[in-house]
């Protein structure tokens, strides 16, 4: 194994490039059809719960939501009762040791002109010279909660493929904002990232602290974040304990589960390349590193 590898992240792809203005990666999620078990939401909740940041922006006006639909909430305040509309928020972290900071974009999928409202989410990023995006996104699929959660890295983009070693997604079909607001990016001339994890359709409900923990993982790899996810890692162990209890009780339930298991373990499995190898070495160091530091704390095998 050559112990100088180090693995393509977009903090080098943006270091290589010429700006006068200080560039941002655009991070968006959106609680709606593209977030099974709100793992990509509550993955980008707690990255902002882990950093300062600042609030940019708001997107929300009455034209892009169907209120019955997603409907308003209320809450009793101090000064009587508030009524909370259905938003997306823009937020912004600065990375000063990293070559761009970050333009987080957190909210809910709308209902009507996703054209328009792509377009309000773009201008506020050009005003922050973005430089790449990357959408999160989780869905329900015919995997085993018992193996390692799946996930994707996929661009259109030459240079992103080239610089992180990643293909275009194959999928075609119904789409829903996350993809569309890629592709608007890159109308723009700004290139997308989509990043999207698995979650067992059996187990649908959120939270899902286990793939939001794996998409937290993938995150750290690409761009210069780290998140203290000790507790999340404690959550998704219970988690995956909790659901193996209630497999066992059920043989229906336990009997698919295994069918599962079996054919996602006679599936072709990735070539086993130096390159993969180290990448995977650098992810068990750097999980080795944030729990033993102090000689405490322990891995989690979930």
């Amino acid at each position: 194994m050559n112990e100088e590898y180090h693995a393509p992240t977009l903090n080098s792809y943006i270091a290589k490039t010429q700006h006068e203005i200080r560039p941002t990666i655009v991070l968006a999620a959106f609680e709606g059809w593209n977030d099974a078990g709100s793992a990509a939401t509550d993955a980008v909740r707690l990255l902002l719960e882990s950093n300062a940041y600042e609030h940019m922006a708001t997107v929300g006006e009455d034209d892009f939501y169907d209120y019955q639909f997603t409907r308003p909430t209320t809450r009793r305040t101090e000064t009587g009762r508030e009524v909370q509309w259905p938003r997306t928020e823009i937020y912004k972290i600065l990375l000063p040791n990293a070559a761009a900071d970050l333009l987080v974009v957190l909210g809910m999928e709308p209902t009507f002109k996703w054209q328009a409202f792509c377009s309000r989410i773009i201008r506020e990023a050009q005003t922050h010279n973005a430089h790449a995006v990357i959408t999160l996104g989780a869905l329900l699929a015919d995997v085993p909660h018992t193996r390692p959660v799946p996930t994707s890295l996929a661009s259109d983009d030459p240079r992103l493929q080239a610089h992180l070693k990643i293909s275009a997604s194959t999928y075609e079909g119904p789409t829903g904002i996350p993809s569309v607001l890629g592709v608007q990016f890159e109308q723009y001339g700004i290139p997308s990232l989509s990043l999207w994890a698995q979650l067992s359709h059996y187990v649908a409900q959120s939270p899902s602290p286990r793939v939001q923990l794996a998409i937290i993982e993938l995150l750290e790899e690409i761009i210069p974040v780290s998140v203290p996810d000790q507790k999340l890692r404690e959550d998704a162990l219970a988690w995956k304990h909790g659901v193996d209890e209630l497999a066992a009780a059920d043989p229906d339930v336990a009997k698919y589960v295994a069918q599962l298991e079996q054919a996602t373990d006679t599936s072709e499995l990735p070539e086993a390349s130096g390159e993969s190898i180290a990448r995977e070495f650098e992810r068990y160091l750097r999980r080795r590193g944030k729990y033993r530091k102090d000689g405490s704390g322990s891995d989690f095998d979930i």
